[in-house]
C-alpha cells in the first residue's frame, strides 16, 4: 500500500543532502499482472541502506519534498554480483506518467518516470517485441536505444539476453539496459521470457521479480483488448504448462486479443536449428483452437515474418502448417538484437518474408487491427525521438524493413467469436523432435491465395462525458458503409439494457463523428450507469462496445461545483485561499485521468487568489480541476467547455 511521507521521512530528511545522487544503478521496471495499476521497480543497491521509492504524478525533480507517496524496498537479493531491490507500487492510475525517486540513506538516485498502461480497449498500444542480444555489446546498445526513441508502452523480451548467464555479462547487460531510457527519464516496462542461455528459471526471477516460479504467465491490457502469453520454452510444453494454456485460454475468450512469446521458434528460418515439434502439439493447436493471433518466437538469429497459418497434415500443408488467411496465426521473430546472425536458408510455402539483420518487431494494437513492422536497430543515432504526445507516428530516420510484401502487417479484427475445427494433429515423436527431415533444398510451392484488401471499419475515441443531468456518448469512425447502424444501450444494473438512441450511418466518408444524449434517470447512482455502444449491418455480425469506464469517472465529477471557461476569450477563471504560506499547485485532468493542464505557484502568501487558465487549445468536453496547498487539495471543480 503506498503511503504518504510521515515520520521516516522528517528523519531522512535530516540525514540526506538530496543534491547528491544515491550509489543506485542498473534499474529496470517490469510488469507482472495488471500493468494499469500496479508496476515493479528494481535497481542494484551499491551502498546505503533504508531504501526506498518516492513517487508522484507531478514532476518533483531531484527535490524528494515534491514527491507525496513512498514505498520501501519489498524484496531484495543478492544475484549476478548485485544486489538486487524491488519495490512493487500498487492502487496507480491507468494510463498516468508517474514521476519518482529512489531514497536510501547515502542519497536519491536520478529523477526517473513510467507510464502505466491504458485500462480501456480504445486506447491503443505501442509494443515492442523481440530477443537474443547475448554477446555484440555495439548492437544490443542501438537496439535499446531504439527503445528510447520510440518510447512504447512495453517490451515483450523473448529471452537469452545474455551469453553465459554470468555476473559480469548481466552487469554489462543491465548497464546497455540503461540506453532504452528516455531523454526525459522515461523507463520502459519489460516482460521477460526464459531463453536457454538463462540456464534456469531462477535467472530470471532474481533478476526481474518475476513471481511465477515456472515463467509462464499471461497480462492483461486494455480491459478486453489484449492478453499476452509468455511461455517457457525450456521446460515441458506439455504437462501444466499446457494445462494452464488451455484452461487460461478457455477463461479469457472474450478478449480482443491474444498474443504469445516464448524462445525456441517452432518451424526455425535456418537450417541449422532442430524443428519443435511439441510445441506445434502443445501451443500451436491451441493458438488455432482459441484464435492467438499474433505469436513472437527468438533463438534463431534471423527475421522471420509468416501468413496467418494453422497446423495440418493436408495435402498443401508444408511441415505441419498450412496457410489460412481467415482463422490462422501470424508468427514473426526470430531474434537478432545483438546476437550472432544466421543465414535465413530456411523459408516455407508459408514465409511472408524473411531476412539476416539486427531488428525488432514494433507491435500497434487497437480494437480493430494489430499492425506489425520490423524496425532495423543499427541506425538508432540516427533516429528522432517520437513525438511524446504521438508514439505511434514514425520519428525521422527510422529504418522500417519494406520487403516485397510491404512494411506493415495488418490483422483485422472481423468480430468472430466462433472457434474454428482443428485440424487432423500432427503426430509427435522423440526422434522428429530432434532432426532435420529434409536434407535437399525443395521446391517452394505457390501461396495458395493472396487475399485483396478490404478497408474495415474503424471505431475510434468511444467517449461519455456528463453535463449536469445529461451524458453525452460520443464515438467517431472511419471507412464506415451506408448498410450500418448504431445503437446505443444503458443499463442501471449492469445486466438488463434498454436502447435509448438509434443511429444511421451517414455513409461512406473520410471520418464520421457522431454525438447521442441521454437523460440520466433521476434517483439513479450516477456510479451504477454502464453505456454499451452496438454497431449493426446487414453484411457483418453486430460488434459491441462497452463504454461504462468512462461515465463512470465523468459521473463522479458532478459533485464538485461547476465552471466554464468565458464564451468569448476562453479563459477560466479560478479562485482559492490559503490561510498559511503554501506551495500551490494546480492541474487538470480529463475524462481518462491524462493530465491536460498542469502549473505551479510556489510560496505563495497566506491570502485570497485569482487566477486565470488559458482554455483556448483545449477540446470541448468535461475536465477535473484540482488545486492543492503543499499537496494538501483545497479545491476541486468539474469544468464544462462547451462546444466553440
Amino acid at each position: 500500500m503506498p503511503v504518504l511521507k510521515s515520520t521516516f521521512l522528517v528523519f531522512l530528511l535530516t540525514c540526506i543532502q538530496y543534491s547528491v545522487f544515491g550509489l543506485t544503478d542498473k534499474y529496470r521496471c517490469m510488469w507482472h499482472d495488471d500493468p494499469a495499476r500496479s508496476i515493479v521497480i528494481g535497481w542494484n543497491q551499491i551502498s546505503g541502506s533504508s531504501a526506498s521509492v518516492f513517487y508522484d504524478i507531478s514532476d518533483g525533480g531531484t527535490d524528494v519534498n515534491q514527491y507525496a507517496y513512498s514505498k520501501r524496498t519489498g524484496h531484495t537479493v543478492k544475484a549476478k554480483g548485485m544486489n538486487n531491490h524491488f519495490v512493487r507500487l500498487d492502487e496507480l492510475m491507468p494510463n498516468t506518467i508517474y514521476y519518482f525517486l529512489i531514497v536510501d540513506s547515502d542519497g536519491a538516485s536520478k529523477p526517473m518516470s513510467f507510464k502505466t498502461a491504458p485500462d480501456s480497449p480504445y486506447e491503443r498500444l505501442s509494443i515492442i517485441a523481440g530477443g537474443d542480444s547475448r554477446n555484440h555489446r555495439t548492437a544490443r546498445k542501438q537496439a535499446n536505444k531504439m527503445v528510447s526513441k520510440l518510447r512504447p508502452h512495453c517490451v515483450l523480451f523473448g529471452g537469452d539476453m545474455t551469453g553465459g548467464d554470468n555476473a559480469a555479462q548481466w552487469k554489462n547487460w543491465f548497464n546497455d539496459w540503461q540506453y532504452t531510457i528516455g531523454s526525459d527519464g522515461r523507463m520502459t516496462p519489460i516482460i521477460v521470457a526464459r531463453g536457454n542461455h538463462e540456464y534456469s528459471n531462477k535467472t530470471l526471477i532474481d533478476l526481474f521479480n518475476v513471481p511465477y516460479k515456472g515463467l509462464y504467465y499471461g497480462i492483461t491490457f486494455g480491459g478486453s483488448l489484449l492478453r499476452v502469453y509468455t511461455l517457457n520454452t525450456l521446460i515441458s510444453s506439455g504437462g501444466e504448462q499446457r494445462d494452464w494454456l488451455y484452461h487460461d485460454l478457455e477463461t479469457n475468450k472474450d478478449i480482443t486479443w491474444k498474443t504469445a512469446q516464448y524462445h525456441y521458434a517452432i518451424r526455425p528460418h535456418t537450417k541449422k536449428k532442430s524443428e519443435r515439434n511439441d510445441q506445434l502439439q502443445d501451443w500451436a493447436t491451441l493458438f488455432y483452437k482459441y484464435q492467438v493471433q499474433l505469436v513472437v518466437e527468438s533463438d534463431i538469429h534471423v527475421v522471420k515474418t509468416t501468413y496467418p497459418i494453422r497446423p495440418s497434415k493436408e495435402a498443401l500443408s508444408d511441415e505441419g502448417f498450412i496457410r489460412d488467411d481467415k482463422y490462422g496465426t501470424v508468427y514473426v521473430g526470430e531474434g537478432c538484437w545483438g546476437a550472432p546472425l544466421r543465414r535465413n536458408d530456411d523459408d516455407k510455402t508459408w514465409t511472408r518474408n524473411s531476412g539476416s539483420f539486427n531488428q525488432f518487431k514494433w507491435i500497434f494494437v487497437s480494437e480493430d487491427r494489430i499492425e506489425v513492422r520490423t524496425v532495423k536497430t543499427d541506425n538508432a543515432d540516427a533516429v528522432a525521438e517520437v513525438n511524446h504526445t504521438d508514439i505511434f507516428t514514425p520519428p525521422t530516420g527510422i529504418d522500417i524493413w519494406n520487403p516485397s510484401n510491404g512494411p506493415v502487417i495488418t490483422i483485422y479484427n472481423d468480430g468472430r467469436t466462433d472457434a474454428p475445427v482443428l485440424s487432423e494433429p500432427v503426430a509427435t515423436t522423440k526422434k522428429e523432435s530432434t532432426k532435420k527431415k529434409k536434407t535437399t533444398p525443395k521446391k517452394k510451392k505457390a501461396n495458395i491465395f493472396t487475399p485483396p484488401v478490404i478497408q474495415k471499419l474503424e471505431v475510434l475515441d468511444v467517449v461519455v462525458d456528463a453535463v449536469s443531468d445529461k451524458a453525452a456518448i460520443s464515438w467517431m469512425t472511419k471507412n464506415e458503409t451506408s448498410d450500418m447502424t448504431y445503437e446505443i444501450l444503458r443499463s442501471i444494473d449492469g445486466v438488463t439494457y434498454r436502447t435509448v438512441a438509434e443511429v444511421k450511418s451517414q455513409g461512406a466518408g473520410k471520418e464520421q463523428v457522431y454525438k447521442v444524449q441521454d437523460t440520466v434517470p433521476p434517483n439513479t447512482d450516477p456510479n451504477g450507469i454502464f453505456y454499451r455502444l452496438k454497431i449493426k449491418s446487414t453484411t457483418d455480425s453486430p460488434r459491441m462496445f462497452n463504454v461504462r469506464w468512462r461515465q463512470k469517472k465523468a459521473l463522479v465529477w458532478m459533485q464538485y461545483p461547476k465552471i466554464t471557461p468565458d464564451e468569448v476569450t476562453n479563459l477560466l477563471k479560478i479562485k482559492y485561499a490559503i490561510n498559511t504560506p503554501a506551495d500551490v499547485h494546480v492541474s487538470m485532468v480529463n475524462t481518462l485521468q491524462r493530465i491536460v493542464y498542469r502549473t505551479d505557484y510556489p510560496n505563495q502568501k497566506s491570502g485570497n487568489y485569482l487566477k486565470s487558465i488559458d482554455m483556448r487549445s483545449m477540446n470541448s468536453g468535461t475536465y477535473l480541476l484540482i488545486i492543492k496547498a503543499d499537496k494538501e487539495v483545497i479545491a476541486r471543480y468539474q469544468v464544462v467547455k462547451e462546444n466553440s
